[in-house]
């Protein structure tokens, strides 16, 4: 692991190169950088250099399909929030600006770093809004670890497959503090198909933003622990993870039922065509509605974008091939066909130990 100087020189060097900044500058921010290193242990961005860091970070993130649009990221700097009462009122803000009616908007609500004289301000959710899950197999089995330390708070949920979590947030060694998500900011989608009139009889529904809030994002070194960042869903994640997985919410026995499928060979491929329609109502139920989704041909094309644009930029673009093919129909996809270098660069969102 690099000192934090070399971290933060090496990255103020990318942010000036970047940015077309003037060298001369460059030097009076980096001996700045040395100087406060020197006397405090640390340094503090400017806000241009952390919306910068977040953005690059996004670009520089292996796993993720979605990386053309890095530079669209929203950044808000809330480095300023102090309490549970200012943090909650932040991420609310967060999720009503990324929303947006439906119209996602790539956004992330930055929170101070990790220091030594201070606090660690820590979100316990893994997305801000996620569904509850419960030991008698109701809602998300994801869930339910963090389902039963909601509940310890005080939270109870209506005991549906579709209770919203609410938001925790901790600082430092405070006893956490909790609050209901408002509806108008859950942005749930009820799941129809085109052509199945049975399908929105089973009652089905999904939020609409993928918004996580348990990743670090380290940028020149400095660590922020409570980050949350959204872009917009591919309709494999909900379709073909979220409600197929057998260990989420095992959907596919169910929609093969009514499809009138034999699910009593594999020969069938009964899994196969059950999985397509599920991922059809998922993107049909979303568009119908007004709220942004992408399928997972677009998302590749877009990604194949993304790679031309960094060739021309004379940047090397890293990947992680296992999480960037789609989970359905991978081999249609150029990204199937490649290989790419898994090489994670030190600004970049990393999974963090959960606070709880």
């Amino acid at each position: 692991m690099k000192p934090l100087l070399d971290e933060a020189q090496a990255f103020l060097i990318q942010f000036y190169h970047e940015s077309e900044k003037s060298g001369s500058d460059l030097k009076e921010r980096l001996r700045e950088v040395k100087e406060e290193i020197d006397s405090k242990g640390t340094y503090t961005h400017t806000k241009e250099e952390l919306t910068f860091g977040a953005k690059l970070a996004w670009r520089n993130s292996n796993r993720c399909i979605g990386r053309l649009f890095w530079n669209s990221l929203q950044v808000f700097d809330r480095r300023d929030a102090a309490t549970e009462e200012e943090v909650m009122g932040a991420l609310e803000a967060h999720l009503e600006y990324a929303t947006n009616g439906g119209k996602i908007r790539p956004t992330i609500t930055v929170f101070r770093p990790s220091e030594r004289d201070e606090e660690d301000i820590r979100l316990w959710n893994h997305q801000l809004v996620r569904y509850a899950g419960y030991e008698d197999g109701r809602g998300d089995p994801h869930s339910i670890e963090f389902t039963q330390k909601c509940r310890a708070l005080g939270w109870e949920g209506e005991g549906t497959d579709f209770d919203i979590l609410p938001l925790v947030v901790q600082i430092g060694d405070r006893t956490p503090v909790w609050k209901r998500i408002s509806p108008d900011l859950a942005l749930e989608v009820p799941l129809r198909h085109p052509e199945f009139s049975w399908f929105g009889d089973l009652g089905l529904k999904w939020y609409g933003i993928p918004l996580i809030s348990d990743m670090e994002l380290k940028v020149g070194g400095i660590s922020y622990k409570a980050a949350p960042f959204n872009g917009w869903y591919m309709e494999t994640e909900i379709g073909a993870r979220n409600l197929a997985d057998e260990t989420r919410y095992n959907l596919l026995p169910k929609v093969a039922g009514h499809m009138g499928l034999d699910t009593s060979r594999n020969i069938t491929l009964w899994k196969d065509k059950a999985l397509i329609e599920l991922n059809i109502a998922v993107l049909h139920s979303f568009k119908e509605q007004g709220v942004n989704i992408v399928d997972h041909h677009t998302a590749a094309q877009q990604f194949r974008l993304f790679e031309e644009n960094e060739k021309k930029a004379d940047r090397k673009v890293t990947g992680d091939w296992t999480w960037l093919i789609p989970p359905v129909s991978p081999a249609t996809t150029h990204i199937f066909h490649k290989e790419y270098d898994n090489t994670w660069k030190s600004t970049n969102y990393f999974y963090q130990k959960n606070p709880y």
